[in-house]
C-alpha cells in the first residue's frame, strides 16, 4: 500500500501489508528558659574588672548583656556569646541548659551551618500562656486544627489518585466508520485515460463527540485490518488486502483499495481491534462460569478468584491448593491444583478476542446514490480524567503559595513569642525594681567570670589568707621547677645551635 492524503491505500498490483516507517539566626549564651531575641531592650554593659551601675552607656568592647531577673530572658545577646569554657573549669557550676547552649555554641565555631531549621507543625502552636493572656487566639488554634484535618484529607486523596492512575482509567465511545467507494469507467483507446474500468474503495472513521484537542487517527484504534474481495473475481492470491500493526507503523486518517472491474463487488472487512491493556476471549465453558466473555488477564483471574472464594473451593486446611467442584473438573480436568497453576491451566483457555465484521457491496452502478455506508462500534479511549489527575499531582503552583504561607506564621509565632518576652521582662522590672537589678547583676557577674575563663572565687583571691594556705608553698616549687625545667631546655638547644 501506499500513502496518500493520509490514506493508507493499496495499488491493484496485488494484496500487501502497508507498514510505514515510525534559612535559622544564633544568639549567644542565656539562662535557662530564655529564647533568642532579636530586638528589643538590651542588657546593661559589664566592662571586666568593674560591675554594672544602671544607666551606664554600653561599652563598644564589651558584648551587651541578656540576663533577666530570677533567670527570666531578656531579649539581646548575652556574654560569653560563641565562647565556651575552660576545659579545667568544673561543668557542676553550670546549669544544663547553659551546658547545653555552650555546646552548641562551640559547635557552631567548628563549622559552618548544616542548614536551615527544619519548620514543624508544632511550631506554629501558640504558647498556653499567651492564649490565656489573650482569649481571641483560640480562633486561631482552631484554623490550625482544621488545616490539620484538612492536609491529611488532602494527603489520602493524593495517595489515592496515585493509586488509581496506576491503573488503565478508560471510558468507553462510538466510532463511527464510512466505508464508500467510486468507480472509473473505461475508456475508447485513444484517449487519455484509464482504459480499463476500476474502482476505489475508502474505509475512514472517527469518534463521536470527541472533546480532545488532538484528534486520534483511524488506524490507531486497530491492530489490524483485512478486506477479503470476491475470490472467483479475483482469484485466490489477489482477493485479500491485509494491513497489521508494526512498531515501525505510522497512523493514517484511513485506508483505501483500488482494483479493476465494471461490475459490483461483495467484501468483508475483519477489524482487528488494538486494545491496551490486551484483552482475551474466554472459552465458551468458563465464560459462562464466570459471567465473563471477553476481558484483560487481570480482570479473569480477579472473576475467577471471586467465584473460587464464593464457592469456598480453597482447600481449609492446605491454603495453597483449591479443591475444584464439579465444573472446574470438567474445564481444567484435574479434581485438585495449585494456586500457582492457574495461569499455566488458564493459558489454554485464553483466546484472540473476535473481530468486527462488516459485509459490504462494492457498486460500481453509475445511478446508485447509496455508496455510503456507516457503522458505529464501541471502543475504549483514555479517561480526559487521567491527564487532570496527573497534572494535579505534577502541580507545584498550590505547593508553592502554600509553603510562602507556612512560613509567614512561622515568622508572625516567633515574633510573638519575642513580644510576649519583652513583655514579661518590662513587667518583672516595674513589680520590684530592686530585686531585679540584684539578680541582674549576679547573672551578669557570672557570665563575665565565665567570659573571661576565671577559675575560683575572685573576692577570696583579694585577701592574704588565701595565700597562707598549706598548699602553696607546693605550688609555689611547682611553678619554680617548671620555669627552672623551661629555662635548662632553652639553653640546651642554644647550645646544640652554636655547635652546628
Amino acid at each position: 500500500m501506499a500513502s496518500r492524503a493520509g490514506f493508507l491505500s493499496s495499488s491493484p498490483a496485488g494484496p500487501g501489508s502497508a507498514n510505514p516507517g515510525a534559612a535559622v539566626p544564633t544568639g549567644g549564651v542565656r539562662m535557662a528558659g530564655m529564647p533568642p531575641s532579636a530586638g528589643g531592650y538590651r542588657g546593661l554593659p559589664s566592662p571586666a574588672g568593674q560591675y554594672p551601675r544602671p544607666g551606664m552607656p554600653p561599652s563598644r568592647s564589651m558584648p551587651m548583656g541578656g540576663i533577666g531577673p530570677m533567670g527570666s530572658p531578656m531579649p539581646g545577646p548575652s556574654y560569653g556569646s560563641g565562647m565556651p569554657g575552660r576545659p579545667g573549669m568544673p561543668h557542676s557550676s553550670l546549669d544544663p541548659t547553659r551546658k547545653r547552649l555552650l555546646q552548641q555554641q562551640a559547635g557552631g565555631l567548628m563549622g559552618p551551618r548544616r542548614g536551615i531549621k527544619r519548620r514543624k507543625m508544632a511550631d506554629k502552636v501558640l504558647p498556653q500562656r499567651i492564649r490565656d493572656l489573650v482569649p481571641e487566639s483560640q480562633a486561631y488554634m482552631d484554623l490550625l486544627a482544621f488545616e490539620r484535618k484538612l492536609d491529611q484529607t488532602i494527603a489520602r486523596k493524593r495517595m489515592e489518585i496515585q493509586e488509581a492512575i496506576k491503573k488503565p482509567i478508560t471510558q468507553k465511545r462510538k466510532l463511527r466508520i464510512y466505508i464508500s467507494n467510486t468507480c472509473t469507467p473505461g475508456k475508447p483507446e485513444g484517449e487519455e485515460a484509464e482504459k480499463v474500468s476500476s474502482w476505489e474503495l475508502r474505509v475512514e472513521g472517527k469518534l463521536l463527540d470527541d472533546p480532545g484537542k488532538q484528534k486520534r487517527k483511524f488506524s490507531s484504534f486497530f491492530k489490524s485490518l483485512v478486506i477479503e474481495l470476491d475470490k472467483e473475481l479475483y482469484g485466490p492470491d489477489n482477493h485479500l488486502v491485509e494491513w497489521h500493526r508494526m512498531p515501525t507503523t505510522q497512523e493514517t486518517d484511513g485506508f483505501q483499495v483500488k482494483r479493476p472491474g465494471d461490475i459490483s463487488v461483495k467484501c468483508t472487512l475483519l477489524l482487528m481491534l488494538d486494545h491496551q491493556p490486551p484483552q482475551y476471549k474466554l472459552d465458551p465453558r468458563l465464560a459462562r462460569l464466570l459471567g465473563v466473555h471477553t476481558q484483560t488477564r487481570a480482570s479473569i483471574m480477579q472473576a475467577l478468584w471471586l467465584y473460587i472464594k464464593s464457592n469456598k473451593l480453597q482447600d481449609c486446611h492446605e491454603k495453597e491448593y483449591i479443591n475444584c467442584n464439579r465444573y472446574f473438573r470438567q474445564i481444567f480436568a484435574c479434581p485438585r491444583m495449585r494456586f500457582s497453576e492457574i495461569p499455566m491451566k488458564l493459558a489454554g483457555l485464553l483466546q484472540h478476542p473476535d473481530p468486527i465484521v462488516i459485509n459490504h457491496i462494492i457498486s460500481v452502478d453509475p445511478n446508485d446514490q447509496k455508496k455510503t455506508a456507516c457503522f458505529d462500534i464501541d471502543v475504549e479511549v483514555d479517561d480526559p480524567l487521567k491527564s487532570q489527575m496527573t497534572s494535579f499531582l505534577s502541580s507545584t503552583t498550590n505547593q508553592q503559595e502554600i509553603a510562602a504561607l507556612e512560613m509567614k506564621i512561622h515568622e508572625t509565632i516567633e515574633s510573638i513569642n519575642q513580644l510576649k518576652t519583652q513583655r514579661d521582662f518590662m513587667l518583672s522590672f516595674s513589680n520590684n525594681p530592686q530585686d531585679f537589678i540584684q539578680d541582674w547583676l549576679k547573672s551578669q557577674s557570672r557570665d563575665l567570670k565565665l567570659m573571661t575563663d576565671t577559675a575560683g572565687n575572685p573576692e577570696e583571691e583579694r585577701r592574704s589568707e588565701f595565700y597562707q594556705a598549706p598548699w602553696v608553698q607546693e605550688a609555689v616549687g611547682r611553678y619554680v621547677f617548671s620555669k627552672v625545667q623551661q629555662r635548662r631546655q632553652e639553653l640546651e638547644q642554644e647550645e646544640d645551635a652554636d655547635l652546628r
